[in-house]
């Protein structure tokens, strides 16, 4: 399984009980109860601020921020290159104790694990505009608040009549509950302000369920045919399999890495309750517009395990529509074709690659030469998430397309997508390169990339900065954060105006959890920690997925029950 540690989570918050009064009004006034499994929605002023359920421990935030940009999807972009290169209002120059911190915390129903999504310039039903933070929980709800006053715009929950959030499936990796684990999508395109989709678990007391929920960003209402349950079947006879047939069974997944929105189709890829058969790997996509299901693939169907764990990070894409992905554990099948892939089309443990016209598919894959031990050691790829570089020059002036991944093992790993490497039992000659020794320990995360920077922080780990030069990895970091990072390292996001006043933002998870800023350009510039300035800017315990959302001047981190917001102090 992608997790050697139990993760750390806390209750969550208690609805306070004037908060369900207003839902249920709300539910009769602008009919916003569901059926369904519809959801149910609360929708408010955004210009009053809840307390208890949305408007924040902290009180209301003071708006004193310039206009976000759009982050619509995990990471910023399909690259995941985890980079907002339009962030104006906080620079290297004024991020610090003295003038920089937390502003405020929402609190909500559940713990965040999936990032933030930042939606400018939503027009609401009274016709005011907001920029909008989208905030998803554990106890299958979705949060709108208004990103710069944090005043909450509507919130809905997506468990169905008579359903609960799942429980653990005993499994401690997502605790005590499992409902929105994923981070949602985005498709601005659809609707008068956009549609955010969003995969939810939930349990009756007869059956678990998984379903694809598409929201209205500006009501927070499912769209006409939403929401789908999630079913599917592919052929093989690996694990769960009946006729020839292996059947997607609900129970046994949780959609833990990101949503993808790629071509009209939105991607999921589903993990299992730590490695507790049976289950296998799963790839489904579904329509933007009528989420029929459009393409499925399973990348073990003649065997067992090679789910998608990622560190909460989704695939990642290129220009020309194709998926890379880390699959986890599992069957791979040595026995190769004359074409050099899985004869039984088994890939566990591998970098993989996936065409999408004309539907899922394995067009290419890397795996290591000791690909099968390392599955069986539990020491895989799947662990930590994949980057697709921009194109790059080499030393002979050859434009290369690459991307980068990191498991388990330490090792960084940079594929050649026109060419990605397969499998050779004799070493990793196939790979574009192996970068050894440069990481600390394993990665639970995922990289990220600006100015030509590979940033990576792995378990045990400082954050550390891995220039490329002639499209090859640097093989040492050319700097380094002094502080370091424990289970599960820290996936940075980066934040700059252009290629300048670079900022690289990473969350320790801990007891109390600290959030970090450096100097792009050299990490061991810290410029500002939330312990620097006493308890003044501690926003509570740490959360495994603890990605930040920069936006408009604005540091968004989910908790385990709510989002700390950070921010240029108001003056005196």
């Amino acid at each position: 399984m992608a997790d050697r540690h139990p993760a750390r989570r806390r209750r969550q918050t208690t609805i306070e009980f004037h908060l369900i009064l207003v839902a249920g009004i709300a539910c009769l006034v602008v009919g916003a109860c569901g059926q369904h499994g519809a959801s149910s929605s609360t929708t408010t002023s955004a210009g009053t601020t809840p307390t208890g359920n949305g408007g924040g421990s902290s009180g209301t935030v003071p708006a004193n921020s310039a206009a976000g940009v759009d982050v619509l999807t995990w990471h910023n972009d399909n690259a995941r290159s985890g980079l907002n290169a339009q962030e104006t209002v906080l620079t290297p120059a004024n991020v610090s104790a003295s003038s920089f911190g937390k502003l405020g915390q929402w609190s909500v129903d559940g713990a965040v694990d999936a990032q933030p999504l930042y939606v400018s310039g939503v027009t609401l039903a009274d016709g005011s505009s907001h920029d909008l933070l989208l905030v998803a929980t554990e106890h299958g709800s979705v949060y709108a608040f208004d990103a710069k006053a944090g005043t909450l715009a509507w919130n809905v929950s997506l468990l169905g009549a008579g359903e609960s959030s799942s429980d653990p499936r005993s499994c401690g990796q997502v605790s005590p509950e499992i409902g929105i684990t994923s981070t949602p999508v985005v498709d601005r395109s659809r609707g008068t302000a956009g549609t955010v989709y969003v995969v939810a678990m939930s349990k009756s007391s007869a059956a678990y369920f998984q379903r694809l929920h598409a929201l209205d960003v500006a009501t927070g209402r499912e769209v006409a045919g939403s929401p789908v349950t999630i079913a599917a079947t592919y052929p093989g006879s690996g694990d769960n399999s009946a006729g020839g047939q292996v059947v997607f069974d609900p129970a046994q997944y949780k959609e833990r890495s990101a949503l993808l929105l790629q071509g009209g189709v939105v991607y999921t890829t589903w993990a299992s309750h730590c490695d507790i058969r049976q289950y296998t790997g799963w790839i489904i996509g579904f329509d933007a517009a009528s989420l029929a299901t459009r393409s499925v693939l399973n990348v073990t169907p003649n065997g067992e395990g090679g789910a998608f764990w990622s560190a909460g990070a989704g695939p990642a894409s290129d220009a020309a529509g194709n998926l890379y992905a880390l699959a986890g554990n599992g069957t791979f099948d040595t026995q190769l074709t004359g074409a050099g892939l899985p004869a039984q089309g088994d890939y566990g443990n591998a970098f993989l690659k996936l065409q999408t016209a004309g539907g899922l598919a394995v067009a290419d894959y890397f795996a290591t030469f000791d690909t099968v031990a390392q599955s069986n050691a539990d020491s895989d790829f799947g662990s930590g998430g994949a980057m697709v570089l921009p194109d790059l020059a080499d030393g002979g002036g050859v434009t290369r397309h690459l991307a980068v991944g990191a498991g388990k093992d330490g090792h960084i790993y940079v594929v050649n997508r026109d060419a990605m490497g397969h499998y050779d039992p004799a070493g990793n000659s196939g790979a574009f390169q192996v970068v050894t020794g440069a990481l600390g320990g394993g990665v639970f995360a995922a990289p990220a990339y600006f100015n030509g920077v590979v940033y990576y922080g792995a378990v045990g780990d400082s954050l550390k900065a891995f220039p490329m030069q002639s499209a090859r990895l640097a093989t040492a970091a050319s700097s380094r954060s002094a502080a370091g990072f424990g289970y599960p390292g820290t996936t940075p996001s980066l934040s700059s105006n252009g290629t300048a006043a670079g900022i690289a933002w990473a969350v320790e998870n801990a007891s109390a959890a600290v959030l970090h800023a450096y100097d792009a350009t050299d990490l061991g510039k810290e410029l500002y920690n939330s312990n620097m300035a006493g308890s003044r800017d501690a926003f509570g315990a740490g959360n495994k997925f603890m990605t930040p959302t920069v936006s408009g001047g604005r540091v968004y981190v989910g908790t385990p029950s709510g989002v700390a917001v950070f921010g240029l102090l108001p003056p005196g």
